[in-house]
């Protein structure tokens, strides 16, 4: 592919999807996973049921940055590329990425440091998750070619947070403030005068917040309880008068319903009914592909019948840590990285608020057992497809030895269980 000079930002990729479909089939596709779909997301071998979410996986916006990448690669074959972070939060398809001769970045609080490689005739990725509003302006002044793969979604949580600023509203962010995607959103905000920004990582930090809003916790108190997650100069007796509510993205949809309606009643109790236009505004910013995932493990609990619960997906992953404490609440749930992390004696993984991976033994029960399966939206189906093999491994079954639960159930689609 001849390389050009005469565009050096783009958004939409380079139209090159059948040149590199191929090798993203052969990346990151799965027949078991599309055997498993083909089944009704049901299927059993011997005495193991496995149960697939029937929303889980790429979505949308991680499918398009996974695609944009390799057509950079297509169409600057010559040229180094770089990538501000990782393009997704899943470590088999950044291994990959990297694979191709891509650069992976650290991350670095001034852009200055972090793009000091980088040159004109270089090219520099954006990953899905954004990147501040200083660091853009900062390699658009480099004057590389810029390959932006920010999520549509993510994009129509700054437009909000934006407009916050415009009206005089601080934007109070239910997200993890050292998510790339969080500091992306909260330096939003900042884009005009008086902007201010705050966020809020859960529960305990909205209580915080709502007792002060009563006038039960003092500002001094507020600064020690948030530190660096408000914005520079935030005052909070002027910069909490009136907010506006939005998300990071891939929170979980039931903890920031219960964070707004917090706020909400906090801030109804300080200035009455009559103020609250004035005072509060909140809008639903949570993607639809993270809340489609959310609403099909609840769906897989509420039907229930498992016996536990396995999350795939990089344990830097906002969203499939989501996913894990929703189902944690309610049976045992193991958020493992890949196929590795499976093993007879013991599953290593990452338990709800834990910073470490863990080894759990006896976490597959004996005899018949039916194991519940979703993945984070930056999981492809490969990796889910190599989870899948490794249980069925553990009881002595090929992946070939799926068969639908009407039809196993049936003597003649069943064989002799082999011996351990």
């Amino acid at each position: 592919m001849l390389e050009t000079m005469a565009e050096t930002y783009f958004q939409r990729g380079f139209k090159l999807g059948k040149a590199v479909s191929g090798i993203l089939r052969e990346s990151y596709a799965s027949d078991v996973v599309a055997r498993l779909k083909d089944m009704g997301y049901v299927a059993r071998a011997g005495d193991l049921t496995l149960r697939l979410a029937r929303e889980f996986g790429f979505c949308y916006g991680v499918d398009r940055a996974v695609q944009y990448a390799y057509e950079t690669r297509e169409q600057f074959p010559a040229r180094r590329i770089f990538l501000s972070g990782e393009i997704i939060h899943n470590p088999d398809v950044n291994r990959r990425i990297e694979e191709m001769g891509i650069v992976r970045l650290a991350a670095e609080p001034d852009p200055v440091a972090r793009y000091r490689e980088v040159t004109p005739e270089d090219v520099v990725l954006v990953p899905a998750f954004g990147v501040t509003v200083g660091e853009l302006e900062h390699l658009r002044s480099k004057g590389c070619v810029l390959v932006d793969t920010t999520c549509g979604s993510v994009l129509n949580v700054w437009k909000n947070v934006r407009q916050f600023a415009q009206d005089g509203f601080t934007a109070v962010i239910h997200g993890k403030y050292l998510h790339e995607e969080t500091r992306a959103t909260a330096s939003q905000a900042l884009t005009h005068p008086g902007g201010r920004y705050l966020c809020v990582k859960d529960l305990a930090q909205a209580e915080i917040l709502s007792a002060f809003v009563r006038g039960r916790v003092d500002a001094d108190a507020l600064r020690r309880a948030f530190g660096p997650a408000m914005s520079p100069g935030f005052e909070p007796e002027r910069d909490l008068e009136r907010i506006g509510l939005a998300n990071q993205t891939t929170m979980l949809m039931s903890e920031s319903l219960e964070i707004q309606e917090m706020l909400l009643t906090a801030y109804r109790e300080r200035y009455g009914d009559a103020e609250l236009p004035r005072r509060f505004r909140a809008f639903d910013t949570i993607c639809s592909a993270t809340q489609d995932r959310q609403d099909a493990v609840q769906r897989l609990i509420d039907e229930g019948g498992l016996d536990l619960m396995i999350v795939i997906g990089g344990y830097n992953s906002s969203n499939t840590q989501a996913l894990t404490r929703q189902s944690a609440g309610s049976l045992p749930t193991f958020h493992i990285s890949g196929p590795g992390c499976i093993a007879a004696e013991a599953i290593r993984h990452r338990p709800v608020g834990s910073p470490e991976e863990v080894s759990t033994p006896g976490w597959l029960p004996s005899g018949a057992v039916t194991v519940g399966l979703t993945a984070g939206a930056s999981t492809p189906n490969n990796v889910v497809g190599e989870v899948v093999a490794e249980l069925l491994a553990l009881r002595g079954w090929a992946t070939q030895e799926l068969a639908p639960v009407d039809a196993a159930a049936q003597p003649s689609t069943a064989r002799a269980r082999p011996p351990a």
